[in-house]
């Protein structure tokens, strides 16, 4: 049986569904292609897989903008593309009558926020959460959206009023590279990432033009002075100050070249961030004087002095520990540049001071140990840092800040840290992720409601199905009465040593029954894991306590104090009020005040302030850690989207109903399901639909469109039947589906229960078509085969007849010839024996047989002598048989010498007897032929004696044996 859950199919068959792939995907993806898809919910179905390759087409064809429902997906182009932040695209967004119709753009979100505030009587406060990594794009997208503002929120006839948005802006961005400088460092994951949260408020007036400005920060990781990973940097400020000072400056700070200092590791790297100018000349426009400025790089400079202060152990508990021996000059700088007591420093890190009694009346000093004095020495300079950035944000509101009475709207930006999880991680960590989760919270809420207002315009009737949320990770964390912050509080309460694998104890212990606890066998230090929306992450639970008390012994303070510098006056002024109000919380026996504590309320205020406003989300996504443009790094990428919850996202979105086809597609792709069906024989009183529609009036082609989709609606139950294998029971209903105004409604297991049905009919189909085109293909081969017959007979008999033909011609031919060669034979023959007349021969036989005959008779002569032997071949060879041989013997005769006369001679018997020439008149002995032998078979064989002789010829006696040549 198949079953829902989450949107994804469990039971028999779970294991064995593959991937929709091929021409399913094109089907669900519709008449667009991914590049030109607007909105990621569009993608069908909504998986990571989709929403990748969706982004990474849009990425490749430069749109760097794409919704997913309720959020904005920023990717960061890597490279400047001005044409699209011009002022001329703001006034179009601007102007635009529906500007949620145009491209997705950052000018979308600010236009929509900025009518929803104009558009009320009673304005209700917008907030833009802007989530991502560092290097992501946030400052870029909170720095455009800061421009919108100033372009469209300055009153068009006045120019005063355009001048106070352009200042205002322009200290706001101005405002960005001093606090990158002073609040971002270098991590594993990026070279410029934010160890802090930030909150602006853009004040607006009745007139909805921008009037001022508030910043708020969050947590800043200020443990990072003292404390740096490895291969991880401190804030940016203190590199910046170590290569950019120049050569007075760094006589002055005590900052010579190629000096070392243990809390600024790995100077060697050189990063983008590192450019002192831009933050001094940033932090000139606030209004910090440049005088200001050297006593605020003076102090920092100093806080480096400070981290190479080390220890010794003392050999005796009663006695303070010792500095190291390079560590003297250390001590002696940072108290110059702090202008503190050189003394009084030692005394304050190296000794305790303990107040006892009821009125604290009795005071002792106790000797630090090693590490005491270590995280004496490490509280001071986070206190130092904390109250300098502090102090900086203060002054920056006080540049920025409107009067009260002026505004009555905002429009926030919230710019925090995304979800962070590194190989350790420790309360920062603990908090930065708890934020996230609360984050999480409020917008999935928000992205909730979004989908039941598009369901409700769609006009479905359902009830939500329950999701996953995150609710049960919370509970563990800020949970009441127990949770992990409630335990590490207490353990800061019970003022006790507390050891690492005590608190992990407690904590597996107390909050077992949580599913999102879970332990790590795998670490050899003690450890917890926590399994958040978009990760489980290993906290250790070293140093936990520690920081989360924070404390602050009082004698810092007061050491503080007693600076002469004027920086330090104003961050640690002598207030009696303030002295007033400590003494009361040490005796008082009320709730220590941990960071915990602290990040919480601040937290729990932020979002009090989301909550009365309306949420509008953008994430800001980085394609490759590189910085490179054109270049998409996919697994990185989908990192991200785990981390800014766009995935958890798409789990809901799987929970409710993923596959969203149109009705025109829906009706092209499975029109052919109602082959399923059977047919019955309509009666009389329920006609087909299209015989109905056919007899009614004239309908639409949306009407048209509705009636084919209920008909195939009605198909459903046959194809969960007919889907269905063997052996499993069959659902009573069919899976969901709802049909909407313009879309129709499914879940994953009803697409695959129509695939199954429309694979079946489309095999149907297929097994008609391969029966029909075999037999086609059959009848063709016999045509084809009796026409190959046919015309082979009709060739053979041509060719016979014309080889016949030929052959009689040719026997013709020389038939004629012999009878024509023969007749003048004859002819001569007579001529000579009956008209010659007898001559009597004077002189010898030998003088008459050498006269020369006339040239015609003597090539005449010539001529009967060469061709007398192919008159008997041909005569005597039969017609057609030996076509070969009678070649050969035209060519033999045609080849016998003709140069001369005497080739070849007649000898007689009587060669000296005087008488007739004529052949008649020597009748005694015989007539020899003498030539050379011939190489035909049958030319020295004397043929048979044939009935049309020559008359003249009966006395020629040719001999029988083989020819002498004369």
């Amino acid at each position: 049986m198949l079953q829902q859950v989450n949107g994804h199919i469990l039971g028999s068959d779970a294991q064995t569904e593959e991937p929709l792939k091929g021409e399913l995907q094109e089907f669900l993806d519709g008449e667009t292609l991914l590049h030109q898809l607007d909105d990621l919910t569009k993608v069908n179905p909504v998986t990571l897989e989709t929403v990748l390759r969706c982004l990474q087409a849009r990425y490749t064809i430069d749109t760097f903008y794409t919704n997913a429902g309720c959020t904005l997906v920023a990717l960061n182009p890597f490279k400047p593309v001005p044409q699209l932040y011009s002022p001329e695209l703001m006034r179009e967004y601007h102007t635009a009558p529906q500007p949620q119709k145009l491209k997705p753009h950052v000018f979308t979100v600010g236009e929509q926020t900025y009518r929803n505030v104009k558009s009320l009587i009673e304005p209700v406060n917008q907030s833009i959460v802007v989530s991502g990594e560092s290097g992501a794009g946030k400052t870029w997208t909170s720095r455009c959206l800061m421009k919108f503002y100033a372009v469209v929120a300055s009153s068009p006839v006045s120019w005063e009023s355009y001048k106070v948005a352009e200042r205002i802006e322009q200290r706001i961005l101005n405002s960005n590279p001093v606090m990158e400088a002073f609040g971002n460092a270098c991590t594993l994951r990026n070279n410029n990432s934010s160890r802090f949260g930030k909150f602006i408020q853009l004040q607006l007036n009745r007139a909805q033009q921008m009037t001022g400005a508030a910043v708020q920060t969050y947590l800043l990781e200020k443990t990072r002075v003292a404390c740096q990973a490895s291969s991880e940097r401190n804030f940016h400020i203190f590199y910046q100050i170590c290569k950019g000072a120049s050569a007075d400056e760094r006589l002055q700070w005590h900052l010579p070249e190629g000096a070392t200092f243990s809390w600024l590791p790995n100077p060697e790297r050189t990063l983008e961030e590192d450019c002192f100018d831009v933050t001094r000349e940033a932090m000139l426009h606030l209004g910090i004087s440049t005088l200001t400025q050297n006593n605020i790089f003076k102090v920092l400079a100093g806080l480096l002095h400070l981290g190479n202060m080390q220890f010794a152990d003392s050999e005796d508990e009663g006695q303070p520990c010792q500095l190291m021996d390079y560590a003297t000059c250390a001590v002696s700088t940072s108290a110059s540049l702090l202008w503190l007591p050189e003394d009084t420093l030692l005394e304050t890190l190296r000794i305790r001071t303990i107040r006892a009694g009821k009125r604290q009346q009795q005071v002792f000093q106790k000797p630090c140990s090693r590490a005491e004095c270590d995280t004496r020495r490490d509280c001071l300079a986070k206190l130092i840092y904390a109250r300098l950035f502090d102090w900086l944000v203060s002054v920056i509101n006080s540049s920025i800040c409107a009067d009260p009475n002026s505004w009555t709207a905002f429009i926030g930006l919230l710019d925090v840290y995304g979800f962070e999880s590194f190989p350790d991680n420790s309360l920062e960590q603990l908090c930065i992720n708890y934020a996230n989760e609360k984050l999480q919270q409020h917008f999935v809420a928000h992205y909730l409601r979004a989908q039941q207002e598009e369901y409700a315009v769609e006009g479905l009737e359902w009830s939500f199905v329950n999701y996953q949320d995150n609710q049960g990770c919370l509970d563990l964390i800020e949970g009441s009465p127990i949770s992990i912050c409630s335990l590490i509080n207490e353990e800061c309460r019970l003022n006790r040593p507390s050891s690492a694998a005590q608190l992990q104890t407690r904590i597996e212990t107390a909050l077992a029954g949580s599913p999102c606890l879970g332990q790590n066998k795998l670490s050899w230090e003690p450890s917890f894991i926590v399994v958040h929306y978009a990760g489980p992450v290993s906290y250790h639970t070293a140093g936990l306590v520690e920081k989360n008390k924070d404390p602050i012994p009082p004698e810092l303070t007061t050491l503080l104090q007693q600076s002469q510098d004027p920086l330090l006056k104003v961050l640690f002024p002598t207030n009696p009020k303030e002295k007033s109000q400590e003494e009361p919380s040490v005796q008082s026996r009320a709730p220590m005040l941990t960071v915990v504590s602290k990040f919480k309320a601040s937290l729990e205020q932020l979002l009090q302030v989301l909550h009365s406003t309306t949420p509008h989300y953008i994430r800001c996504i980085k394609p490759n850690s590189q910085g490179q443009a054109q270049t998409f790094v996919r697994e990185e990428v989908l990192s991200q989207l785990e981390a800014c919850g766009l995935v958890e996202t798409i789990h809901i979105s799987a929970a409710g109903f993923p596959i969203r086809v149109s009705h025109q597609n829906f009706v092209e792709r499975y029109s052919l399901l109602r082959r399923l069906r059977p047919r019955a024989s309509p009666g009389p009183h329920g006609p087909s639909p299209a015989k109905a529609h056919s007899e009614g009036r004239p309908h639409t082609e949306e009407t048209t469109l509705q009636l084919r989709l209920q008909d195939i609606l009605h198909t459903l139950p046959a194809v969960t039947w007919s889907a269905a294998t063997p052996g499993d029971p069959v659902e009573a209903t069919p899976a969901p589906v709802h049909c909407g105004r313009t879309k129709v409604f499914m879940t994953d297991c009803m697409l695959q229960l129509l695939e199954r049905g429309r694979t079946q009919v489309l095999g149907q189909c297929a097994r008609c078509i391969q029966d029909g085109w075999r037999r086609h293909l059959r009848r063709k081969q016999g045509r084809q085969r009796r026409a190959a017959v046919l015309m082979q007979a009709a060739t053979r008999s041509w060719l016979t007849r014309k080889r016949i033909q030929r052959l009689h011609t040719a026997a013709t031919v020389i038939k004629r010839a012999w009878q024509r060669w023969r007749i003048r034979m004859a002819s001569l023959a007579s001529k000579e024996l009956d008209g010659a007349e007898e001559k009597h021969l004077s002189g010898d036989l030998h003088s008459l047989s050498s006269t020369s005959l006339p040239p015609a008779q003597t090539r005449l002569l010539g001529a009967i002598i060469r061709l007398w032997p192919l008159g008997l071949v041909l005569a005597n060879s039969a017609t057609g048989v030996r076509g070969f041989q009678r070649q050969l013997v035209v060519w033999a005769c045609l080849q016998l010498p003709s140069g001369r006369s005497s080739s070849y001679t007649v000898q007689t018997a009587q060669q000296d007897h005087a008488g007739v020439t004529s052949v008649r008149a020597l009748p005694q002995g015989s007539i020899k032929f003498h030539c050379r032998k011939s190489p035909l078979r049958h030319a020295d064989i004397c043929p048979e004696p044939s009935p049309y002789s020559v008359t003249g010829f009966n006395q020629i006696l040719l001999e029988r044996h083989r020819l002498i040549q004369v």
